[in-house]
């Protein structure tokens, strides 16, 4: 495989990611976004916790999650648990955002 069949393999998986993302968002409460994923969820729970020498890192759980990952085959997932020292944003979808306009 030549580096640009390769290119091309991954540009059309992650436009195929895209299409799914733009279909299933409506579908979700949350977006969450790690520094090594970014899920659609309707349940989080973010929890604060500190090591015993004074380190803070953050325990991340989602139920019914979608996970952006191409390499992945199903993105649907049960359960998920996050531990990271590194930042965590949580943001509410706003459902009008994916409102069709009136034509």
């Amino acid at each position: 495989m030549s580096a640009e069949d390769l290119e091309k393999y991954e540009t059309e998986m992650e436009l195929q990611l895209y299409r799914e993302y733009r279909d299933v968002v409506g579908l979700f409460t949350y977006v969450v976004e790690t520094e090594r994923r970014f899920y659609l969820t309707n349940s989080v729970d973010l929890q604060v916790r500190d090591t015993s020498n004074g380190e803070v890192f953050f325990e991340l759980t989602m139920q019914d999650a979608w996970v952006w990952d191409m390499y992945r085959p199903a993105r649907f997932v049960k359960n998920v648990r996050v531990v990271t020292f590194k930042d965590v944003n949580v943001e509410e979808i706003a459902k009008t955002d994916f409102e069709l306009p009136s034509t």
